[in-house]
Order: structure tokens, then sequence, then C-alpha cells
């Protein structure tokens, strides 16, 4: 009373939002102040100046990025550091990746050391594992005199081998826990992924047949035609003939022709096992680049037991002659765990509906049709009439208080706040920690905090991970619609694709950039956006705009018109020229007019066969958001029409998108 007795209303209200504005400049410019602060100090670390980081450090107490500095100062000096000092760390409460960060270097550093009692006592507690603890985690338990019982395993299943690892593995196959039967398989698995530098190291431990001559490796992956030239095969050992396999393969890549010449003058040299390996091999090869023949060679690879890749193309290349018997045999003969894959599942229920086994098919359409993907959508259409599974998903919407506790957890300020100084990386590892063991509820809640910060990647992959309840409108976000309107009328382009593409591009990352350059919201490779400069007749750009929001959406938006209108008006080929280039999706097209899915599925390029399904699935999804008239994913992936005669056969030369190869 006395102060509206004193001042007047007009006035009260200026004064409040003067009062509002001062607290948000101070509290800018503490949140600036902070974020100087911290990347100061993490300068001062990779640097290494202790006196610097330490000035920065006791400017950052009581925030939340001090767990941050307190882990550079402890790094700095961890081996020298006191047990104490790193166990007050190891101790905090805080739920930071960077306390698990730190427990695996000291685990790493007491191994070196050989404190192994230390180290047996600090194991457990850590979280994240790499191939190098196991190795010492194994080494610790050989010094304590337990067994090499876990070696073998980890000799076979290990992507890598740190040389840390060399001790046991050598212990190992001295005493004969790792046989030569086990290398034998692992260099095979080795050469298998081109990997030459592990299959090298691998061989010197091959003795008696199955030995591999001095640098014959390297000559059958340089040159394998001019190595096979220069080879007696007979009486060949098992090392030399694995060598010949090993060309024949590399060979098989570069041209399925030449090898299958080659092969018809070698294959008497190998023993049935090895044809019919060598066989699996060329049908891949062959079936990647759609040659008709691959259907012959698969079968002619007989009981050969083909990798996951070699086994999906088997199945791929019955789908583009649409051999239903063998999509459904192809299937069938995978592992367990390839075949319970949604792909695999779904094609599987094609072949037994077009085979006539309606009943059979339905029982995995049905449950299929609950998963929100290509395939899940493509099975929930199968059904018809029948009850979709997927059709009333439950939904979350979370209040003021929800919003407001979880906005005070330390990770999510520390991931806030490293998204704004634009260290995406450190960002999303802290995100990635603190939701790893989020119930729907709280992942929704995460992603709906996400999106208010404008963090629209983290909000789009938190929202993917909810199981049961889920919110449709934070998994397919659809920032900047006033931006892009402009440009889509332009262009005349539905909302819904173009939105579907971004979200498979960028996650609506203003400053996204991919490994080979492509750049913003759109991707757009520079090379495509000068070409697009031109033909728009922008006669001052420069590299530079292509990172600006309305010359991104222009460029982005021009270009995919520009596929759609050369590739039949068909945003399957455009979306696949989009990513791989416009040439190799008029390559990719069979002889005959072919079903969208199957075109998509049997693309040779594994990221665009992703991308080009999750860009259509994305589509539908943002169809629904966008109040567009229903249409069905089947009848948006159409029919792709036959190739014609005129296809160039060299690689494709023409501008194309983020992954243009």
């Amino acid at each position: 009373m006395l102060i509206n007795s004193l001042v007047s209303q007009p006035v009260l209200m200026s004064l409040i939002k003067f009062l509002f504005l001062l607290l948000s400049l101070i509290t800018f410019n503490a949140e600036a102040a902070q974020d100087d602060d911290f990347l100061a100090a993490r300068d001062a670390f990779r640097s290494g100046d202790a006196a610097k980081l330490a000035t920065f450090s006791q400017r950052l107490r009581n925030t939340p990025l001090e767990v941050y500095t307190a882990y550079y100062q402890l790094r700095m000096k961890l081996d020298t550091a006191d047990i104490s000092e790193i166990s007050a760390y190891l101790a905090r409460p805080d739920d930071t990746p960077m306390i698990d960060k730190m427990r695996s270097e000291w685990l790493k550093s007491l191994a070196k050391k050989q404190q192994w009692e230390l180290f047996e006592r600090e194991r457990p507690r850590l979280i994240a594992e790499d191939t190098e603890l196991a190795c010492y985690t194994l080494q610790s338990r050989i010094k304590t005199r337990e067994l090499l019982s876990d070696v073998r395993s980890l000799w076979l299943n290990a992507k890598d081998q740190p040389s840390n690892c060399t001790v046991l593995f050598d212990a190992a196959i001295s005493s004969g826990v790792i046989s030569q039967q086990d290398i034998w398989q692992r260099m095979h698995k080795a050469l298998q992924a081109g990997n030459v530098s592990q299959a090298k190291n691998l061989a010197e431990h091959l003795t008696g047949s199955r030995a591999i001559p001095s640098g014959a490796l390297d000559r059958a992956m340089d040159n394998p035609g001019r190595y096979l030239d220069k080879q007696t095969l007979d009486n060949a050992s098992l090392g030399q003939r694995a060598v010949a396999l090993f060309a024949l393969q590399r060979l098989a890549r570069l041209s399925p022709d030449l090898a299958a010449d080659r092969w018809g003058h070698l294959s008497a040299h190998f023993s049935d096992a090895e044809q019919q390996y060598f066989l699996g091999w060329l049908a891949f090869e062959a079936a990647r680049k759609q040659d008709p023949r691959a259907r012959k060679w698969f079968k002619q690879a007989g009981s050969s037991q083909l990798t996951d890749q070699q086994a999906a193309w088997r199945v791929r290349a019955a789908l583009r002659v649409q051999d239903w018997p063998e999509v459904l045999a192809g299937v069938n003969a995978m592992t367990e765990p390839q075949r319970s894959e949604s792909a695999w599942r779904y094609w599987s229920a094609r072949a037994l509906q077009a085979t006539g086994h309606r009943d059979e098919a339905l029982k995995i359409f049905l449950p299929l049709s609950a998963e929100h993907t290509f395939y899940g959508q493509l099975s929930a259409e199968e059904l018809g009439d029948t009850p979709v599974l997927s059709a009333t998903p439950s939904s979350y919407q979370p209040g003021t208080r929800e919003l407001t506790a979880m906005e005070q957890l330390p990770g999510i300020k520390r991931a806030i706040a490293m998204y704004k100084m634009d260290l995406r990386t450190d960002a999303m590892r802290e995100w990635n920690w603190l939701i790893r063991n989020f119930n729907d509820h709280e992942l929704i809640t995460a992603a709906e905090i996400a999106k208010r910060h404008e963090m629209y990647d983290r909000a789009i992959n938190t929202a993917d991970k909810t199981v049961l309840v889920h919110d449709f409108s934070l998994r397919y976000l659809a920032p900047y619609r006033t931006a892009m309107r402009e440009h889509l009328q332009e262009n005349g382009l539905e909302e819904a694709w173009v939105y579907g593409l971004m979200r498979q591009e960028s996650r609506f990352v203003t400053s996204a950039k991919s490994g080979v350059g492509a750049s913003g919201l759109m991707q757009v490779m520079p090379s495509t956006a000068r070409w697009i400069a031109k033909k728009l007749g922008l006669k001052d750009y420069r590299e530079s705009l292509l990172h600006q929001l309305d010359t991104n959406l222009m460029l982005g938006t021009y270009y995919m018109k520009n596929m759609l209108s050369s590739l039949d008006d068909s945003p399957v080929l455009a979306s696949a020229a989009y990513n791989a280039g416009p040439g190799r999706a008029r390559r990719w097209r069979s002889d005959k007019p072919l079903e969208g899915a199957i075109y998509a599925e049997s693309i040779p390029f594994d990221e665009t066969r992703d991308y080009v399904k999750k860009v259509m699935s994305n589509t539908v999804y943002y169809a629904r958001q966008f109040g567009a008239p229903p249409r069905s994913l089947k009848a948006r992936i159409g029919t792709i029409a036959a190739r014609t005669g005129d296809i160039p056969l060299t690689d494709d030369k023409s501008p194309g998108g983020s992954n243009d190869r």
C-alpha cells in the first residue's frame, strides 16, 4: 500500500521490468565469465601450465564445472599424486563420466607400476572398461596365480590388441592356451576385415604348413593380380593358399569379372572348403555390385559359414529378383542375433506371405509393427485391417516441477554450459552419462530441457530412447520452420520430406560439420555449394556463407529439388542421391521396375542404405505432425523405375550430398 501510494502503476511496472532486465544481465555476465574461466582452465591443462590452471580452477570452485578442473589438476600429476588425493576424487558424489575416466587412467597407471593389490581393489568400481584394461585385469590375475582361462576369449573377440596385451597373448601361446588354430582363425577374421597390419602380426606366430611367407600379405594387398600371376600353387601349403585366397578376395572387390576369370584357372588347387569359402566372397562382392551371378555363386558356396555381411547380401541378391523361397532360406540360414534384426524379420514375413504362409507372416508382422522404425511402419501397413500394436502409444508431458528439479542437476548444468561453449563432444559425453539409467518419464523430461536450450540433437536422441512412453513431437523436432517456409515454396518441396532429411543429416545442429566437410543444417558439401551458387547466379557467394542459416537452407533445398526433378520425382532416389551422388542413385536401379523398399535395402553403401530408410521413415512422422493428408510409407517409397542403358559405369563425379564419395 505504501509503495502504491508513492509510485504510480506505470512507473512501478517499468521499475519491475528494469530490475528483471538487470538481474538477467547479471546472470548472463556471470555465466559468460564462468565460461571464459573454464575455457582458460582447459587450455592451461592442454598446454601443461599448472599455475595458470590453479588460478582458473580457484575461480570455478562451487560451480558444476569444478569437477572437470579438479580432474585436470589431478591428471597433470597422476603418476606422483598421493593415493589419498586420488581416492578422494574417486569418492566424490558427482554423477559425471570424469570420475570413471580418472579411475580408468589411475588403474592403467597402477598396472604399469605393477601395483596389483591396489589395482584389484579399485578395478570392480570401474564402469566403462576398454581392451587395454581387460588385458591388465588378466595380467593381475596371472600375478596372483589365477588361470589364463579368459585370455583365449579375449584373443578371439577383441577388436584391437593394445601393446599391453602382448605379454598375455605370448604367454597364452607359449602355454598352448591359444592354439595354432585360434591364431589361424583370428588371422582369417583380420583378413576378412582388410586389417592386413593385424594379420601380419598374427602370422608371425604361425608355424608349419600354416606359416605365411614374409611380405606375401603386403604384395597380395597392393596388387592382387600381379601376386597371383607370380604364384605356383601346385602342392602349395595351407599358408600359401590362404594368401592366394586373400589376393582373390581383394581382386573380387575390385572386379568380380577378373576374379571369376582367375578363379576358373586356379580353383583346382584348393580344397572343397576353400573353394566354398572363396565363392562366398565372390558372391558377396558381386551382390554388392548388383551382379546377377551373385545368386549362382552363393549357391555354389554351399555349406560354407557366411559372415553376417555375406548372409545379408545373399538375401538382398534374392530380393532384387523377388526370389522369395531363396529370401526365406537366406534369412533362416543367418545366425540368431542377425535373424532377429528388424530388416530380416520383415523380409522373412514378406517371403512367408509371398509363398502362401499368411498366418506365419502375421506372427512376425504383429510384434514388428510396434517398433517405430522403417520396417515397423511397413509391417503395420502390411497388416491392413488387423489391429496394429503401435496404434496408440502412451504419452507423457512433464510438468513445471519435474522440469525445474531436473534442471538443477549438476550434470544437466554441465552439459548445457559445455554445449553453449561449443564443446559438443564433452557435452554429449556428460549428457549421455547422466541419462544412461533414466526411465521413460525422465528421458522425456530431459529431452524437453534439451529442446528449450536448443540442444536439438540431444533432445531427439534422448526422446528416441524411450521404450513404452513416447513424445513424438520431441523425437521429431521441427525448428526453423519460419526460416524454411520461403525456400520450400520456391522449390515446391514437401516440408515433411525436407525435415525428414534434415533430421538425419544434422539433427538440426547449425554448426554441424561432417568428416568430409559438409556443413550446416542440410550438410551441404563445399563443392556442391559452389555449383549451386553458380546455378543461382550468386556472384558474391563465398564458403563462409555456407554456415549461415538462410544460405544453408537455400542451397540445400535447391539441391533437393534438383535431385528430385532429375530422378523421376522419387524421394527415395533423391534421398540416395543427396547422400551418395545422383549417378550412384541411378546405377543402383534394376533393369526392371523395383519395389522401393527393395531398392532401399539393396543399396551397396551401408551408410546410404541406413540413411534412405531413416529419411523416409522420418518423413511419415513429420507429415503426421504437420497435419498433412495421410499417406502410407509404402505409397511414399513407391516403385523405382528400371534403369536406362545410358548410365555411366565410372564413379559419380556430380556434386553430391553430405557423404558423396
